[in-house]
């Protein structure tokens, strides 16, 4: 099947386009390796990112690449597993060429179906499978209804319900699943009584997105609200439902817009009723451990008596099966079950990430009793009996916590479950900023400021109002209890859901993501010793992760900036040098490994970033809205806000590799960021800096606008409008308009109107230069603009300031007549800027240069790739650490290798 999407497959008209041939430009070596090659024989097949096929396959979505030209808007689309049986299939588009052509599009597997563990997915159209179940949906004046084939799902319009019930074989499993939030007007009791409000959910909006055959997804928008009749917190939920599913899975972000200062959010979750049908010793609770253990109980547990019920009883409600009839039972078991007590509440809390505590009591009223301890939870549990149930589960548990589940009165009509994705046990949300301004009045003041700590502060500009979190969270609708072994398998999908990709060749050789990058290449000692470093790196980070805790519910995703050697810890606590916040693009270095070596660890680390950086590290509303927050101690607390940090550059590769809906909210949230830029100058504490003259703003060629190109030109790949085209394009004229093109450094812009995108020179012939300006994704964009837009003169003037920018100060003041300015840190990182030049202009001398530029901190390849163990009264707890290793410098090495790797491998010698 193919092709199911409600969205138009339009055609856009044909554009100016600069074709491949202009990066074409290597010696002939060179442009082998960068230039497009044939797809090989087995380039369609894809693979499960994790491994083999998934043991339950709840449904799968992906993106797939295409080269340009190869398929018109319309082309249709069929899937076949690995025995090349069909399968069903379902596609929609997600980016366009500038011709019109695909270039990337999204498809959905269903629930349940043998892939295999090379499924392809190949153009033209094939008949949908008789067997296949479909999912569908109904819409109506009060409510939606979907029908996944298994599941009968009705979603309200209106009320505090997301999910009005779950029904499946005729009978309700899941009843009224609702938001709910706890909130305390004071941090702690230290400070006086605490006053805690109840919040639900209210609806203002449900949207169906996609309406089957394969996938159907439905949007919920809404806020929380008081009894007193208090909106906040507003949230959207995605509810996704695959063909043949007994499981949905949920997408659930919220925002703070609270009072720092008195709002102080304790608990955050998702509760629903589970009818409770069972007797009471034939109810289950589960809950999953740690490396595939299982604390698995009955209400009314019938182990351990004094009086045994007999082994069939026994082994049957361990199961989790009926237990056999009473007569079947010992005789005293038979007439005193009564006298057992029945256990009606249940918590799992993860207050830490290597702890966990299990819970019990009978009821309300009455004592808890410590039921199990562990170190990591799955973040997955079940309520329910022999004749049906659900199982409940919370992606990245231990990682975000504190966390929580708790199941309430199992021994009812109807147990309660509440997934909470902060723990109301723990203690609430302190979200004020982490000083009280150190007297810093004035921008001179707080230029001191940066001086000492590298902390950009101002007053009120830590605030939180805007930030947001996103969550997942897959219900399972049973016709029964799970056996042991099969709930294993759900937590374990639920914490690593199945994940289709493609190879890297394909990725490579369609040319999505430009020509900056080539596969792995251990072929000489030179390049052996680059590819080991980048492994290194990598490697290092991801242990670094684990070895100082970078967990917790705001924090879990991000990496640290800068390394403190005396204290052997990272400077968490000192100002711009703790949290990373993107950083000189540890985004993309990330994403540029994953593609060219396909390794899910990478794709995993790349992943868990960008939930925290597109969510915590942005505004989603407020004063600051669009924007993203520099480096700090706290995620929010930098003054500096900018378009840097909030760029489509760092998100767009996981939209197009997952198709990813709220990744794809986010990267139209900021399209229209530059239209904040003179509200907020991210330059306005530098004094003598360039006026904006006559025009609404005064944006740099660099962190700004190389920004705006990726937010843009995303909009304009998603949605193939020109009006996205005709705004690149003024910008693009206007820099190379300038009288010394990009060393011009700013000029005036128009965010909006009918010049949108358009640039005036307010700096007369003054020449600047800033060691950022290209480390923020304006090479990689760029890169990619030129084969788009076919633009000449901006093209000689990005490449000129490619040559330039590392160059001897002679060749700048022969080329501009006098030095850029530009800071010379960073030159390895901008070494790939002049290898990109040579690239281009096929130039062996600059080649060599480039390759001089990158080696000139370590020449001869010898810095140690190892790390140090750290123990006894040193540190607190031993530590492996590598105090040369700063994420600013792993990043732009990473990106400089990668890069300059595919455009001047043929000058790498040994």
């Amino acid at each position: 099947m193919t092709d199911f999407s409600r969205r138009h497959f339009f055609k856009t008209a044909a554009l100016p386009v600069g074709g491949l041939a202009g990066l074409a430009t290597l010696p002939a070596a060179a442009a082998a390796t960068a230039a497009a090659t044939p797809l090989p024989a087995d380039a369609d097949a894809l693979r499960w990112l994790d491994g083999g096929a998934p043991v339950l396959m709840t449904g799968a979505t992906l993106g797939l690449p295409w080269p340009r030209g190869a398929h018109l808007s319309s082309q249709a689309f069929h899937a076949t597993g690995t025995d090349g049986r069909p399968l069903p299939l379902q596609t929609w588009p997600l980016a366009y060429w500038p011709d019109g052509s695909l270039k990337w599009t999204a498809h959905a597997l269903p629930a349940g179906v043998d892939a295999g563990a090379a499924p392809r997915i190949l153009p033209g159209a094939a008949e949908q499978p008789a067997d296949t179940p479909r999912v569908s949906v109904t819409e109506s004046p009060d409510a939606v209804d979907v029908n996944t084939g298994v599941l009968r799902v009705r979603l309200p319009r209106s009320g505090d319900a997301l999910i009005q019930r779950i029904e499946r074989d005729g009978r309700e499993l899941l009843g009224r699943c609702r938001l709910v939030a706890q909130a305390d007007d004071k941090p702690d009791a230290e400070q006086g009584p605490i006053t805690q409000t109840a919040f639900d959910s209210r609806i203002t909006r449900l949207t169906v997105e996609q309406t089957g055959p394969v996938r159907a997804v439905v949007k919920v928008d809404g806020q929380h609200r008081s009894s007193s009749g208090r909106a906040w917190l507003p949230f959207s939920v995605r509810l996704y439902f695959y063909a043949g599913a007994e499981s949905v899975r949920v997408m659930h972000t919220f925002v703070f817009d609270g009072d720092e200062h008195k709002d102080f959010v304790r608990g955050i979750g998702l509760r629903f009723d589970v009818p409770m049908r069972d007797a009471l010793v034939d109810r289950h609770v589960r809950f999953a451990g740690e490396a595939g253990g299982l604390w698995a109980e009955g209400v009314r547990n019938l182990t351990g008596l004094r009086r045994d019920p007999g082994a069939a009883v026994r082994e049957a409600q361990l199961a989790g099966r009926a237990t056999p009839p009473l007569e079947q039972w010992g005789a005293q078991v038979r007439k005193l079950q009564h006298r057992i007590p029945a256990w009606g509440d249940y918590t799992l809390s993860q207050l830490s990430a290597d702890g966990f505590q299990i819970k019990k009591r009978t009821k309300a009223g009455h004592g808890w009793i410590p039921a199990a301890f562990g170190r990591r939870a799955p973040g997955t549990g079940y309520i329910g009996g022999a004749s049906g149930g659900i199982a409940f589960g919370l992606r990245d548990f231990w990682q975000r916590h504190p966390t929580q589940l708790d199941i309430r009165n199992a021994t009812g009509d109807a147990a309660q479950v509440t997934l909470w994705m902060h723990a109301p046990e723990a203690p609430a949300m302190d979200l004020r900023f982490y000083h009280d301004g150190l007297g810093q009045d004035t921008h001179e003041q707080e230029l001191e400021g940066l001086e000492m700590t590298y902390e950009d502060y101002e007053k009120g500009f830590g605030t939180p109002v805007g930030i947001a979190r996103s969550s997942e969270i897959t219900l399972w609708a049973l016709p029964a209890t799970p056996t042991r072994e099969r709930f294993v398998q759900m937590a374990a999908t639920v914490q690593t859901p199945p994940q289709l990709a493609a190879s890297p060749q394909r990725y490579l050789s369609a040319g999505v993501f430009g020509r900056l990058w080539s596969l792995p290449d251990r072929s000489t000692p030179v390049r052996r010793q680059i590819e080991d470093k980048l492994d290194f790196l990598f490697d290092f980070y991801r242990k670094e992760v684990e070895q100082r805790h970078w967990y917790g519910f705001w924090d879990y995703g991000d990496i640290r900036h800068t390394y403190d050697a005396d204290r052997h810890e990272w400077r968490y606590d000192v100002g711009g040098f703790a949290w990373d916040n993107s950083e000189l693009s540890p985004d993309l270095w990330l994403w540029y490994s994953y593609l060219r070596s396909g390794r899910a660890d990478i794709f995993r680390f790349a992943e868990a970033m960008v939930r925290h950086t597109s969510e915590v590290d942005i505004y989603h509303l407020g004063r600051f809205q669009g924007l993203g927050t520099r480096h700090n101690v706290q995620h929010w607390g930098c003054s500096a806000k900018q378009a840097r940090i909030s760029t489509a550059a760092y998100r767009r590769f996981y939209y197009y590799l997952t198709a990813d809906e709220r990744v794809g909210d986010v990267m139209r949230e900021v399209l229209h960021v530059d239209a904040k830029m003179d509200e907020v100058d991210p330059v306005r504490k530098i004094a003598g800096r360039v006026d904006k003259g006559p025009w609404p703003a005064r944006i740099g060629f660099g962190t700004d606008w190389g920004s705006v190109v990726a937010n843009v030109m995303t909009e304009w790949e998603r949605t193939g409008d020109r009006r996205w085209r005709d705004k690149l394009l003024r910008g693009m004229r206007g820099i190379a308009a300038m009288p010394h093109g990009y060393f011009t450094g700013s000029g005036g812009y128009e965010p909006d109107g009918p010049s949108e995108g358009a640039f005036h020179n307010v700096s007369g012939d003054k020449i600047s230069a800033s060691h950022l300006s290209a480390v923020f994704g304006a090479v990689e964009m760029n890169a990619e603009l030129v084969e788009l837009i076919d633009e000449p003169a901006f093209k000689a003037a990005w490449l000129q300031y490619c040559e330039l920018y590392n160059a001897p100060k002679a060749q700048q003041v022969k080329a501009l007549g006098s030095p850029h300015g530009g800071s010379p840190v960073l030159s390895v990182g901008h070494s790939r800027l002049t290898a990109y030049a040579a690239a281009q202009k096929r130039d062996v001398g600059l080649a060599r240069r480039a390759w001089h530029e990158f080696l000139a901190d370590d020449p001869r390849g010898q810095k140690a790739l190892k790390t140090t163990r750290i123990s006894g009264p040193q540190a607190l707890n031993a530590v492996d650490e590598a105090p040369w290793i700063s994420t600013n410098d792993t990043a732009q090495w990473g990106l400089a290798a990668i890069q300059n790797l595919a455009l001047v491998g043929d000058q790498l010698t040994d």
